[in-house]
């Protein structure tokens, strides 16, 4: 009660605080660098990994890029790669000029090598960086040697999708944040009882995400998934805790002597209840730790970072915001459009057994879609941007022209023999789906020495004690049929040299696949531990963990197995955020209704009659609690072109509204099924046999 009353004593000086911590939150969000290279967070110590670090530790090269160009004359071409060339950060532009005098007709170079380069009219360019793909030097000297090109040439690599995901992002982001609180603030207009009151909601929880996002700055970088996430997820998470804090005040101003000390009551029986709810979703995000791909760190740490700091502005600024607006708040309430419920708690409490038979119908159906659908994510999220990006037309241009889908890069010891080089590129270039392996030896032969060749030449494809080889290949990246080359590559590669190293998008891509598959199940098992953890300390029951838990999962299991019946794929991340989130964040709903039920059970009410009156006393706030999470996630999905974000986006709007559904039926009708069960297992219950019904 001695922090509640000093809330309310210094409600003027936490205001005036909160606003200048903007100040800093505001700088801190500027100075945080954004991460758009999803494959940065495979973890360093593998193959692919060392490889890159190898890469650019004796080659100075990281990422690539083709440049395709279409009709110029090859004396053009020529001062074009030579342009190029000269870009700061750019490590080497490759073209047959490379190999080979310009004064030698294009058809009297060796076939490979030709083909390797052209195409009908079309000539390409491969470009090497002295940075990794999203360093900010390699983005800058990416951007100049488009406007080089400018409409002349097509530049495909990674880096073209980092920066036009880049500027996607930049454009969509503050229409994201405005749709999700023009929602949510329009449901919480409709459901809870005033006009005004969703406005102040909206402020407290605004300052808190601005914090949340400047004290990013000490994590150094965020990816942008999470960027583009925290603030929808932070607004639709915590504004439960801001209708808490409002519904106790109001029911505190009918007992105590002024608004201050019901403010001070409110603010001491919200934060017990607020510590129990946020503990469970910050557990749900804390789970996301656990995975090797660190793109669950990162989103973890910054979302249970919000949750925490939403926590702390409920019970510190909401308050001072309230006190200070009491008269024009409490001026513009209305009712809410919520019904009483008992009538509707009364029907469901007879009808359980029927409901509990149909959802023991949908149970098989449910979990058989939710593994179809965790078997059908794609990995590749380039494919999925909108088709006029300019990397989306640069890799189709590569693709139609070059039948290039991806490249991959071979790192082998400088030592082998000449002629087993040789034999390994020829064996390579029979693998399904390789159009040709470019190194010293697939261009000169075996039969010359590399030490009788050029050293400009050597340089380019030799570093130290490293040869590198090119792959490129028909097949996209993250395809069955690419993964299966990878594969057959890596095996032939071990066998001529053991410490060999294949690399690039593609063999990153399917580790990713390999490492994110294990992290599902990793933190699929750590949420439910954590939450059932949480469930058993806060309602001291052996059973309602259980029950509570079985509730939301099949919520999960109906929401992730939709997408397998309506025929949709969904990104590789979403069913592991939504599994941990969802489960998190509206298990609340089932601990509220719960903790009702058992205080209606032990105050002496049978069966029916306590279970009825939890179902009606809790509906009307997991209603808008549903509502709120719905309607800020809602209008992202169906507004976004970056369909992570959208999918993501959907998957937690349709989650609310499956797990609130669950809740308001499946949850009562499992405590009047086990109702005798939950008594004998939960400390503090009435064991009272005369009052139990059917």
């Amino acid at each position: 009660m001695r922090f509640s009353r000093a809330v309310v004593k210094c409600r003027i000086p936490i205001l005036i605080l909160a606003v200048l911590l903007l100040i800093p939150s505001v700088i801190g969000m500027a100075a945080t660098r954004i991460n758009y290279d999803m494959l940065t967070y495979l973890p360093s110590d593998i193959d692919t990994m060392v490889g890159q670090d190898e890469l650019m530790a004796q080659f100075g090269k990281g990422a690539f890029s083709f440049v395709v160009i279409e009709g110029m004359r090859d004396e053009d071409v020529a001062a074009l790669r030579d342009e190029i060339e000269q870009v700061e950060h750019v490590d080497s532009a490759l073209w047959y000029t490379s190999f080979a005098d310009i004064s030698i007709p294009k058809d009297m170079l060796p076939e490979k090598l030709y083909d390797a380069f052209n195409a009908g009219d079309a000539t390409m360019i491969a470009v090497f960086f002295d940075g990794t793909t999203s360093e900010d030097a390699t983005i800058g000297a990416f951007k100049q040697i488009r406007r080089i090109v400018g409409e002349k040439a097509f530049v495909s690599g990674m880096t073209a999708m980092v920066i036009d995901l880049m500027d996607l992002c930049e454009r969509e982001e503050p229409i994201y944040v405005g749709i999700a609180v023009a929602l949510a603030c329009a449901a919480m207009m409709i459901f809870l009882d005033g006009w005004l009151v969703p406005f102040v909601f909206l402020a407290s929880i605004g300052m808190t995400i601005l914090y949340n996002m400047g004290t990013n700055v000490f994590l150094g970088e965020v990816s942008y998934i999470t960027k583009a996430l925290a603030a929808v997820l932070q607004l639709a998470v915590t504004m439960d805790y801001s209708i808490f804090l409002w519904h106790s005040y109001n029911e505190q101003l009918a007992k105590a002597a002024d608004n201050r000390e019901a403010m001070a009551l409110a603010i001491r029986e919200t934060l017990t209840s607020v510590i129990g709810s946020s503990i469970t979703t910050i557990a749900g995000f804390i789970a996301l730790c656990f995975m090797s791909f660190t793109l669950g760190l990162d989103l973890g740490i910054v979302m249970a970072k919000g949750v925490l700091l939403g926590v702390i502005g409920c019970v510190t600024i909401l308050p001072s915001m309230i006190l200070l607006l009491d008269k024009p708040l409490q001026r513009t309430k209305h009712r809410s459009i919520i019904p009483n419920m008992g009538a509707f708690a009364r029907g469901v409490t007879k009808v359980f057994p029927a409901l509990l038979v149909i959802f023991a119908l949908v149970v098989a159906p449910a979990y058989g879609g939710y593994r179809q659908s965790n078997s059908e994510v794609y990995y590749n999220l380039g494919a999925t941007l909108p088709e006029n990006l300019p990397y989306v037309v640069a890799q189709h241009k590569l693709t139609d022209t070059f039948d290039v889908a991806c490249t991959h890069m071979v790192l082998l010891d400088a030592d082998l023999p000449s002629k087993e080089v040789k034999e390994m590129i020829d064996e390579m270039e029979q693998v399904d789906g390789v159009n040709y392996v470019l190194g010293l030896e697939s261009v000169i032969g075996a039969t010359i020495p590399k030490e009788m060749l050029p050293e400009k030449l050597v340089s380019k494809l030799q570093s130290g004690d490293l040869e590198l080889l090119l792959v490129n290949s028909k097949y996209d990246v993250a395809t069955d049929e690419v993964n299966a080359q990878i594969d057959a590559l890596n095996e032939i590669l071990k066998r001529r040299d053991p410490g060999g190293l294949l690399i690039g998008e593609a063999p990153c891509t399917k580790d990713m696949i390999e490492i994110t598959n294990r992290d599902f199940q990793v933190v699929n098992l750590v949420s439910i531990f954590a939450i059932f953890v949480i469930i058993l300390l806060v309602e001291r029951s052996l059973s309602l963990p259980f029950i509570l838990i079985s509730v939301i999962e099949l919520a999960i299991f109906i929401n992730l197995g939709l997408p397998h019946y309506l025929g949709q794929s969904l990104p590789f991340i979403a069913p592991i955020c939504i599994s941990t989130i969802q489960l998190g964040a509206t298990v609340d709903y089932a601990i509220l209704m719960t903790t009702r039920y058992k205080a209606e059970r032990a105050s002496g009410k049978a069966k029916r009659e306590a279970v009825s009156a939890a179902l009606a006393a809790s509906t009307p706030s997991i209603i808008v609690s549903g509502m709120g999470l719905f309607a800020a996630t809602f209008g992202v999905a169906l507004y976004s072109d970056i369909d992570i974000i959208s999918s993501i986006c959907m998957l937690l709007a349709r989650g609310a509204l499956i797990s609130m559904a669950l809740v308001i039926l499946l949850l009562p009708s499992l405590l009047m099924l086990c109702d005798g069960l939950v008594r004998r297992t939960t400390l503090g219950m009435k064991k009272r046999e005369s009052i139990e019904e059917v």
